[in-house]
């Protein structure tokens, strides 16, 4: 897949009814609810029925399961992801037409325009960061416009339009679109090489990052102090004569977080910045999240925010859908759900759970995300993965992608053996819930993992672990 080419930004009221295809999507989904929400006619298909579908429906989108030219309707405009193939029939039908076809980034940074975007970008964390800085600025006093690529856990929304100026969105690097948007601050939350079936190479992955924060309409670009990959695009961002401000627990960061403390169920630090300083407390773990709580507070600074406003507002923030999201108990087992598909983000998930695992086993249920990206890093996911307990390994999900020869999910499977794990293999993922089921026991906590259909191994394996337990009542 190419990477996305940038077009100029037109203002979101002004191109007539839109049609969103795969529109149940997460990202796709929240732009077009934000359009709604505008008061733009909007329509749009996908080819399965979901719950983001419904909630479109329910606010009064005409929204369909299963593609069809005449869909279209009046449409004058068709909103398109990087996973809608040329082959779609409406897709098709719209460039027949001679419609205006945009990649679902340019949607986006058409509802910007007149705003002081902030576009939050990283190889990871991006959820988390923007659902943090939506929260923070909405506690510190400001009603934000945002889109999130997964909604927020207190409010069960993932995109809003208010009546401040400043709009807060998921950037995402891995086609390239972060470029499309009119941002004012740039984050970005760190650099590890990913994506590469786009970007090619890691040195042109990388290079993106400096694009997006050399851009001209970029006021400051807000970097994480402790990773590398971030630290190396500040230097070149300075020396193009950008402002950085910089957070992270590094001695030279601008925004410092220290002395934190992880109790399984939440975080406390001390944050020091130019003109205040005090405890931050968060209702989730890990001290990755602090770190993006930091870069959140970074951001409110820079849009005139008070910082201890903003502090004390981190504390309602309480996650995003699929960020150790919470699934249910049963027979003594707790389930977890979380969207980590990288290795970077297994590690950083299993070392924040390990806590609320207490005296239980750790299991983990993994599925593989794109061929692509498992034959990259098998053997880091294996390792990983060798910090739970117990390991289930799925079958990959191809998403847009087609299979590539030799890679499946039991190279990951084979990696994580290698490196030590006790490893179970399940191909389909509509085994994986029975399969769990069989193998904990009272006091595990077991945690789903990936950005396919694994999450919904965790609801499965409830209602299995309900019946059991009532069964033996």
């Amino acid at each position: 897949m190419a990477l996305v080419t940038p077009v100029p930004t037109e203002p979101a009221a002004e191109v007539g009814p839109v049609h969103f295809i795969a529109i149940g999507g997460a990202g796709m989904s929240a732009i077009a609810a934000a359009y709604n929400e505008l008061g733009v006619r909007v329509s749009g298909s996908d080819q399965a029925d979901s719950a983001n579908l419904r909630h479109l429906v329910d606010a009064g989108v005409d929204a369909h399961v299963g593609h069809d030219p005449a869909q279209l309707g009046d449409a004058e405009t068709v909103v398109i992801s990087s996973a809608v193939r040329e082959s779609n029939v409406e897709l098709a039908e719209a460039r027949r037409r001679g419609l205006r076809v945009w990649h679902r980034s340019a949607a986006l940074a058409g509802l910007m325009v007149g705003r002081r975007g902030v576009a939050i970008s990283g190889t990871h964390g991006k959820t988390t960061t923007t659902g943090m800085c939506a929260t923070m600025l909405i506690g510190a006093g400001g009603d934000p416009s945002y889109v999130i690529g997964s909604p927020l856990s207190t409010t069960g929304k993932s995109s809003h339009l208010g009546d401040g100026d400043a709009f807060v969105i998921e950037a995402d690097e891995s086609d390239g679109s972060f470029l499309q948007y009119p941002a004012e601050i740039v984050v970005i939350t760190n650099v590890e090489s990913d994506h590469l079936d786009n970007w090619g190479t890691p040195e042109a992955y990388h290079e993106g990052f400096v694009q997006l924060g050399s851009a001209g309409t970029v006021r400051v670009a807000i970097t994480n102090a402790d990773d590398e990959g971030a630290r190396w695009v500040a230097e070149r961002l300075r020396a193009a004569g950008k402002r950085v401000v910089t957070y992270g627990e590094a001695a030279d960061a601008d925004v410092r977080f220290s002395d934190c403390s992880f109790d399984g169920a939440g975080s406390t630090a001390q944050l020091d910045a130019p003109g205040d300083s005090g405890p931050l407390r968060l209702k989730v773990p890990g001290r990755f999240n602090v770190s993006n709580a930091a870069a959140a507070y970074a951001v409110g600074r820079e849009l005139g925010a008070d910082g201890p406003a903003l502090r004390r507002a981190a504390e309602a923030f309480g996650g995003t859908d699929r960020r150790f999201q919470f699934v249910g108990e049963a027979a003594g087992v707790r389930i977890y759900d979380d969207y980590a598909h990288h290795p970077t983000e297994l590690h950083a998930t299993l070392t924040a759970a390990r806590p609320r695992a207490a005296q239980g086993r750790l299991v983990a249920c993994f599925q593989p995300h794109l061929f692509s990206r498992t034959a990259q890093f098998a053997d880091e996911f294996g390792a990983a993965l060798a910090g739970a307990d117990e390991v289930m390994v799925l079958g990959i999900y191809a998403a847009r992608e087609d299979p590539m020869p030799g890679v499946t999910g039991e190279l990951v499977a084979d990696a994580a053996r290698a490196h030590g794990a006790s490893v179970h293999y399940v191909e389909d993922v509509h085994d994986a819930a029975p399969a769990l089921a069989d193998l904990v026991r009272v006091g595990d906590l077991v945690l789903t993992l990936g950005a396919g259909d694994v999450t919904t191994v965790g609801p499965a394996l409830l209602e299995l672990l309900r019946a059991a337990e009532a069964g033996s009542a």
